[in-house]
C-alpha cells in the first residue's frame, strides 16, 4: 500500500517566484487558479463551465498550465477528469514534475470549499491574463519605438494586429436565450411594419433593386462583381452617393484602386451631370459653373468618407471602420475592390498560404466585420476571363466566374453581377427588351430573398447609374437664379467640403474650386 507522505518537502515550483516588471508583480491570481483546477477535478459541472473560458497560457504559474493541459487532453478524449486521471495524464505527458508532483496535485482539491463559483473565478483569471498580455504588447511597442531602425507604420500595423488578436481570441460573444432573441426579432418586425416604403436596410436609391432587397441589410456581406469596364466603380459610387445624399446615411468608401480626388471628380460629374473630361481639365463654360455650383451643394454636406490607402490590409480596415463606427456611426462600408486587399500579418499572408487562401481569409474577415459593426459591407470583386470565352449571346456572369470563387461565394450573403449586353454588341436582353443604355443587376445569390435581375439605366457620359425613368437635365435647380453665378461665386468662397479621409485618416478638405481646378495625379484610363 502506498501511503502519501504529508510531510513531503515542497517542489521547487511550489516555491516559484513570479517575474516582475519594473520591480512590480504582474497581475495574477494564483489562489484562484488553484481553486479552479481543484474544482474541475471534483465536479463535472465546474469543468463544463470553465473549459471554454480558459486556455493553458491564461494560468500564471507554469505548474498550473501543465495541470490544465492534462485536463484538456482528458476532456478532448472524452475521458473522466479527477485527481487520479489528471495525475496519470501528467505522467503520460512527461509533465508531472513540472506540475509539482502527485503531492501538489492532491493538494489542489483541498483548496476548494465549493465549486459553485468556478466560472466566476475563471473569468477573473482570464482578466488577469489579458492584463499581462496587454503589458507584454505595450512593452514590445515601447521597446520598438525607441529603435531608430523601426518603421513606424509597420509598428502601428503590428500593434493593431496584436490587440485585435487578443480581443478575438479571448473576448467572445456569449449565447443569447431564445426569449431575448424573440423579443429583438419582434421589435425589428414592428419597426419594419412602420416603413411604408418597404425598405428596412440602407436604401440603394434604385426602386427595382430596393423592392427585391429591402435595402442593404445590417451585418450582410454583399459582393458586386463584373468584368472590367462594366461600371463596377460607377455603380458603388452611385450607391454611396444615394445613401449619403438622399437618405443621410453615413457611408465610408475604401478605394484601393483610384485616388480620392479621382473619385470626387466622378461624384461631381455624376451630380452636376457634366462630362468628366471637362471637369478634369477645368474647361467649363460660365453656365456650366452655375450648374455645377448649384447641384453639388447637397453632395458637399453629405456624410460620405473616402479612404484611398493602397494595399489596405484587413487589420487596417477593421481599425478604421471601428473608429468611424464609434465617431461617425457609419451605416455602410464599400470596398473597391476585394482582390487588391492584403490579409496582413507577418509574411503578408496568414500562415504563408497561396493567394486563394489569402482571399478566403479576407472574405471571412469582411463577413465577421459586418456582423461585429452591424452594418452592410459591399465589396467589389473581379470576374475571371471565362465570361469572355463563352459564345456570343451567353455572356451573363455566373457564380463560378468569381475569382477565388469558393470562399467569396460561401461567405457572401448576396452576390450580384453587372451585366450590360450593349458592351458585347448585343442590342437586346434575352427577353428582347432593348439593352441600349441599360444594365442588369443580376442577383445570383440572395441568402434572404429571391434571385432576380432588376434593371437600371447606365448613364455612360456621367459614369453613373440611375432608375429606368431617369431623364438627363431633370434637376435644373439653377434656372430660377435671378443673377448667374460665376466661378468665384459666394458658394465657392464658403468652402463647403466633401470629407475625404486618406492615409492615416488625416482629413483633407478641399474647397469646391480646388476640387474642380486640380488635376488628379493619374489619368482615368477607364472612365467606368
Amino acid at each position: 500500500m502506498n501511503i502519501i507522505n504529508t510531510n513531503k518537502p515542497k517542489s521547487k515550483l511550489q516555491n516559484y517566484t513570479p517575474p516582475t516588471l519594473d520591480g512590480r508583480l504582474q497581475p495574477q491570481a494564483t489562489d484562484l487558479e488553484e481553486a479552479v483546477l481543484g474544482a474541475m477535478m471534483l465536479e463535472k459541472e465546474a469543468l463544463s463551465n470553465v473549459i471554454d473560458i480558459l486556455k493553458p497560457e491564461a494560468f500564471y504559474k507554469p505548474a498550473h498550465q501543465a495541470v490544465y493541459r492534462a485536463v484538456l487532453d482528458l476532456f478532448n478524449n472524452s475521458e473522466p477528469v479527477d485527481l487520479l486521471t489528471v495525475t496519470a495524464q501528467l505522467r503520460k505527458n512527461g509533465e508531472l514534475d513540472i506540475a509539482g508532483g502527485a503531492y501538489y496535485i492532491s493538494q489542489l482539491t483541498n483548496r476548494v470549499a465549493s465549486s459553485a463559483n468556478a466560472e466566476h473565478h475563471a473569468r477573473i483569471i482570464l482578466q488577469k491574463y489579458l492584463q499581462r498580455d496587454l503589458i507584454r504588447i505595450s512593452t514590445d511597442i515601447i521597446t520598438s519605438s525607441y529603435e531608430d531602425s523601426t518603421d513606424v507604420f509597420d509598428l502601428l500595423d503590428k500593434a493593431t494586429e496584436s490587440i485585435f488578436q487578443l480581443v478575438d481570441t479571448n473576448v467572445r460573444k456569449q449565447q443569447d436565450s431564445i426569449s431575448k432573441l424573440l423579443a429583438k426579432a419582434i421589435t425589428q418586425i414592428e419597426e419594419a411594419s412602420k416603413q411604408t416604403s418597404g425598405v428596412t436596410g440602407v436604401p440603394s436609391g434604385f426602386t427595382s433593386l430596393d423592392r427585391i432587397t429591402g435595402g442593404w441589410q445590417k451585418s450582410d456581406l454583399v459582393i458586386i462583381a463584373a468584368r472590367p469596364a462594366m461600371g463596377k466603380t460607377a455603380l458603388v459610387l452611385t450607391l454611396a452617393r444615394n445613401a449619403a445624399v438622399e437618405f443621410n446615411k453615413p457611408v465610408v468608401f475604401f478605394s484601393l484602386e483610384m485616388s480620392s480626388l479621382q473619385l470626387v471628380n466622378r461624384l461631381i460629374s455624376a451630380e452636376a451631370e457634366l462630362e468628366q473630361d471637362k471637369i478634369r481639365k477645368g474647361q467649363l463654360r460660365d453656365d456650366e459653373f452655375v450648374q455645377l455650383n448649384e447641384r453639388i451643394k447637397k453632395l458637399a454636406s453629405a456624410p460620405l468618407y473616402i479612404d484611398d490607402t493602397p494595399a489596405l490590409s484587413i487589420f487596417e480596415l477593421r481599425a478604421k471602420a471601428r473608429r468611424l463606427k464609434e465617431n461617425s456611426d457609419i451605416q455602410m462600408i464599400i470596398i473597391d475592390y476585394l482582390q487588391l486587399m492584403t490579409a496582413g500579418g507577418e509574411g503578408g499572408g496568414r500562415g504563408g498560404g497561396n493567394r486563394e487562401q489569402e482571399i478566403s481569409y479576407i472574405s471571412r474577415s469582411l463577413k465577421g466585420l459586418a456582423k461585429e459593426l452591424d452594418v452592410p459591407i459591399i465589396a467589389l470583386s473581379q470576374l475571371s476571363r471565362d465570361v469572355e470565352k463563352r459564345a456570343t449571346g451567353s455572356k451573363r456572369p455566373q457564380l463560378s466566374d468569381l475569382r477565388e470563387s469558393g470562399a467569396i461565394e460561401q461567405d457572401a450573403d448576396m452576390v450580384a453581377f453587372i451585366y450590360r449586353p450593349e458592351y458585347y454588341g448585343l442590342d437586346v436582353f434575352e427577353d428582347n427588351e432593348p439593352s441600349r443604355g441599360m444594365a442588369e443587376i443580376y442577383i445570383a445569390k440572395n441568402r434572404h430573398g429571391s434571385i432576380a435581375q432588376p434593371r437600371v439605366k447606365f448613364v455612360g457620359q456621367f459614369a453613373k447609374f440611375a432608375d429606368v425613368d431617369y431623364v438627363e437635365g431633370a434637376r435644373d435647380m439653377y434656372n430660377n437664379q435671378t443673377q448667374p453665378l460665376t466661378p468665384n461665386s459666394e458658394f465657392i468662397s464658403q468652402q463647403n467640403t466633401i470629407t475625404v479621409q486618406s492615409k492615416g485618416w488625416n482629413t483633407v478638405e478641399d474647397d469646391t474650386k480646388d476640387i474642380i481646378k486640380e488635376n488628379p495625379n493619374h489619368d482615368i484610363d477607364d472612365p467606368f
